[in-house]
Order: structure tokens, then C-alpha cells, then sequence
């Protein structure tokens, strides 16, 4: 098929969709009012529907009051019988798979419920958008002429009571159309095999002779690739090998620490990078303009948001508030309502608006990882900002980095307690600490004020990492693979110290 012809196609197919998607920047909160009946209507007849009497909720108000917020521990029970193959308790069509996580904050496994609805109204819409939003934005864009390099999950799809769970990736990439297989690479064989190292080289080895457009996976794992792309072919960029590269999309962890990387080895200035935010709960919010950090909050997927100021986030005073009452720039928990029959399910994710008309957003961190044991409100947002300042000050860069609180012992005050694996180290670890230091006191006031005269913290204290310390700490862990993530920040110090062990 030729490109102008495919392209054509999807102008065609964006011009269409993109008078849906003009409603919903149009007429955000009746889109998704409208969304909220829409899913209580449908659900009325389940198990939740008729607990809760969805039939005669009439307005967000109601809603609010009526069902409770929970996170997957409150939901665990009902989505433990799902699995075992009851139906319809918490929504009305069959659920046949489910997307195993590991949580980024915890090493239990959870299971999300993945209905056919969120798989093709969330998820594959999503992709579809995704590819013609950046059609939109890049008319002389070849992306068509080759393949997308996907790297998706390393779980075999396991067969249990008539369910299937697996990897959101593995899931997706199982229930493609026949013709998405023939514009991806590695196969669809490769892709779902799991043991992650013979993977990685598989991958490699298909891969590298073919005409690769565009990439699309974690950046953290997606990095590992690359590299082993370079080492093998023995080519110093990865345009030597792929010189019709034009555009990464990539999400589930944060990019900024890994931008230097990326920049070395894609080294041309027009190449692209296209951000989304999408999570085995479904597909939430897709960067729509070039060279842009924000993400325009898709409203027609399904989903229904609510919002949790962190400054009540599990106190008494907490409360959801719908999007129609958000304001700019505060860090919120996100709460959702799903397609697949999740009610105000707390997914563990913070954002910030950073603009009301349209709603578009920042992903600033994750509810539970944070260090504030002094009063300090340290996210992860604070912290991959400082760590981007001072590398570049100091022409060092990251691999991975955890952080724990030091507590404080008799009358010797807290600290912060970093361990950071560099690919190039600085020079001087002493002066890196001491502007890291200062970086985060210029980007967190609570923090500055903690650490005014010494006052309640101490000046931080970093460790240099081995190389391949967090690789063999995943490994151990039995968590290779890329839906699985490091921790970055927490409250105690259970992953620091596991890893400063495995550090000697």
C-alpha cells in the first residue's frame, strides 16, 4: 500500500474522529456527566449495580455520596471471584482477561479487570488517536513506510478457569487485528516470549535488519534495547541502522531522567518524542502537539474522573471533586470509573493540570511514593527535576536511582539517603550532593524549609551504585521485564536497604 494512500486513510479517519474529539474539548463536563449515566445505566443489573441501586443515581452528586472509593485492596475480594469466572458482579459483559501489575508500590501481584469495552473503546482507541494526532501534527511524517519497534511485556498469557491473565502489552498485542502484526516487529511469537533476557536478544536479532519508523515502550527497558541494538550491529547511533527513525512514544515511567541517553544515541534534532499515559486500568491522556511536555486528558474512553487533593489524600477531610472543579497546578490523586466495571477505583497515580481549557495534564508522581517523614512533601517530580539540572551541570548520567528517608536517631536529625547508578558518573560525588541539594531546596519550598540551618534535615547523602545493581535487584526480585518498575522514592527503607546489600 502506498504511503500517500495511507496516509490519506488515516487524514480521513482523524478528520472523523476529530469532530468527537472537538466535543469533548468542547463540552468537557457534559461529556463526561453524559459518560457517568452512561455507565451506571449499563451496570444497573450487576451485583454492585443493585448493592448500590445505580438505577436510581441521577447525578455526580448522588454517585459520590453512594459508593465508596476504594484501591485494589478494597477490590481485591470481588475481582478474585471474577477471576474464577463469575460474571456480572461488578460489571455486565464477561470478563475474560485480566492485566497482572506488580504495583509500583507493592510486590503483590494485582489483577485489573480488562473488559471488552476497554480494550477496544480505551486501549485500541487510544492508539488509533495517538497515531493520528501525530499524523495531524507531521503531514510529511514516512511513518508508514516501515515498522513500529514495540517492546511490550515479558508474561506468557496464562490460561486459568476459562480468565486469561498476562501482561496489559501481552494482552494487547494477543488481541491485535491480523494487519497491526504486519506493520510491528519484533513478531508477535517474540514479543510474548518470557523469559526476558532470551527475549531481549531475540528481539535484537529480528529487529535490526528491518526498516524501523517509530518505537513505542518503557523508556527505562527501552534504553536496555537500544544499547543492545548498538553493542550487537557495533554502530555508534541508531540512525546508522535505522536512518528512517522518526518519532518514540513512550510512557509508564518518567522520561526525564533518561532524555540525555536517548538524545546520544538518536542524535538528530527533528526527532520525535511523543509522551502517553496509559496503565492496565486503561488509557488516560496522549501528548497532543510536537515538542510538548503536557497531555491532552482524553474524556471519550470510558472513563470518568474524579480528583483528590494531596494536601487531604488520607486524612479525614478527604474528598473527591469532579473535573469541572479542578484548578491549575495542584497535585492530585486520580480517581477513575472504568469500562470495565472499576468504581472509583484509586489507581495511585498524582497530576497536575496545567491547563483548564482544554484539560491537559502532568503526571507529577505516584501517591505512595513520596518521602515526607519530615514535613517535606518530596515527589518524584521534584526529584528527576533536580537529578536533570545537576547532570547536565555536571555532564554526568542516570541509569536508576531509589531514595529512603534516614530517620531521625536520638538527637541526630533525618536525611535523604540516595543510591544512583550512573552510566557516566560525576566527577566530584561531593559536589554533585551539594547542588542536588540545592536544586531541590529551589524546587520544593518544604523541603528548603526542613533543611534551613540544618534545622530538621540533614544535607543528603548519596551512594554510588554498581553497575547493573537495580537490573539484578529486578532479577532477584523476579520482576524483569517492562510493565516492572524501580522504586523511586519511599517512606521506609525496605528497597534501600535490600539494595544497598546487594550493592557491597
Amino acid at each position: 500500500m502506498s504511503i500517500p494512500l495511507v496516509n490519506s486513510i488515516a487524514s480521513w479517519f482523524l478528520k472523523k474522529r476529530f469532530h468527537q474529539i472537538e466535543l469533548f474539548l468542547k463540552y468537557p463536563h457534559e461529556v463526561q456527566n453524559e459518560l457517568l449515566l452512561s455507565l451506571l445505566d449499563f451496570a444497573k443489573h450487576t451485583e454492585i449495580g443493585k448493592q448500590y441501586d445505580f438505577a436510581s443515581i441521577k447525578n455526580y452528586d448522588i454517585f459520590a455520596e453512594r459508593i465508596p472509593i476504594k484501591n485494589y485492596e478494597g477490590w481485591q475480594d470481588t475481582i478474585e471471584r471474577s477471576r474464577r469466572g463469575e460474571s456480572n458482579i461488578f460489571w455486565p459483559t464477561p470478563i475474560k482477561w485480566f492485566a497482572k501489575s506488580s504495583g509500583t508500590t507493592g510486590s503483590k501481584s494485582k489483577f485489573i479487570p480488562v473488559s471488552e469495552e476497554s480494550l477496544e473503546d480505551c486501549h485500541y482507541a487510544a492508539s488509533k488517536d495517538l497515531l493520528c494526532m501525530y499524523l495531524n501534527n507531521n503531514e510529511d511524517s514516512q511513518l508508514f513506510t516501515g515498522k513500529s519497534l514495540r517492546l511490550g511485556g515479558s508474561k506468557e498469557l496464562y490460561k486459568e478457569n476459562g480468565t486469561v491473565f498476562g501482561d496489559l502489552s501481552a494482552i494487547l498485542i494477543d488481541n491485535m487485528p491480523f494487519w497491526a502484526e504486519f506493520s510491528s516487529t519484533p513478531s508477535n511469537k517474540v514479543s510474548l516470549m518470557s523469559d526476558w533476557e532470551h527475549k531481549m536478544q531475540a528481539i535484537v536479532d529480528e529487529t535490526i535488519h528491518e526498516n524501523v519508523t517509530s518505537l513505542a515502550g518503557v523508556p527505562s527497558w527501552m534504553l536496555v534495547l537500544l544499547n543492545n541494538v548498538l553493542e550487537t550491529s557495533g554502530k555508534i547511533n541508531l540512525f546508522e541502522i535505522w536512518p528512517n527513525l522518526e518519532v518514540y512514544f513512550h510512557g509508564g515511567v518518567s522520561f526525564t531522567p533518561y532524555i540525555n541517553q536517548y538524545k546520544n544515541i538518536l542524535p538528530k534534532s527533528n526527532f520525535k518524542y511523543y509522551e502517553i499515559y496509559n496503565a492496565s486500568e486503561g488509557f488516560f491522556a496522549i501528548q497532543d502537539q510536537n515538542n510538548s511536555d503536557e497531555l491532552l486528558l482524553m474524556l471519550d474512553y470510558g472513563i470518568f474522573y474524579e480528583f483528590i487533593p494531596m494536601d487531604i489524600y488520607a486524612t479525614e477531610q478527604e474528598k473527591a471533586i469532579p473535573l469541572s472543579d479542578v484548578k491549575l497546578n495542584i497535585n492530585y490523586a486520580v480517581i477513575i470509573t472504568t469500562n470495565a466495571g472499576l468504581w472509583r477505583y484509586k489507581i495511585g497515580d498524582t497530576i497536575r493540570f496545567t491547563s483548564l481549557s482544554p484539560y491537559r495534564i502532568k503526571i507529577s508522581g505516584r501517591t505512595k511514593h513520596h518521602i515526607n517523614v519530615f514535613g517535606e512533601e518530596l515527589i518524584i517530580e521534584n526529584a528527576e527535576e533536580a537529578l536533570k539540572k545537576v547532570c547536565k551541570r555536571t555532564k554526568a548520567d542516570i541509569v536508576d536511582f531509589t531514595a529512603a528517608p534516614i530517620f531521625m536517631d536520638g538527637k541526630e536529625k533525618g536525611a535523604h539517603e540516595w543510591l544512583i547508578e550512573f552510566k557516566t558518573p560525576p566527577k566530584d560525588i561531593n559536589y554533585f550532593t551539594e547542588l542536588f541539594d540545592n536544586a531541590l531546596k529551589a524546587l520544593n519550598s518544604d523541603y528548603e524549609a526542613k533543611r534551613y540551618n540544618n534545622m530538621t534535615l540533614n544535607k543528603p547523602t548519596i551512594h554510588v551504585a554498581r553497575q547493573n545493581l537495580f537490573y539484578d535487584w529486578l532479577k532477584q526480585n523476579n520482576k524483569l521485564g517492562g510493565q516492572h518498575k524501580i522504586p523511586r522514592l519511599s517512606n521506609t527503607r525496605i528497597y534501600l536497604e535490600e539494595l544497598l546489600h546487594l550493592n557491597q
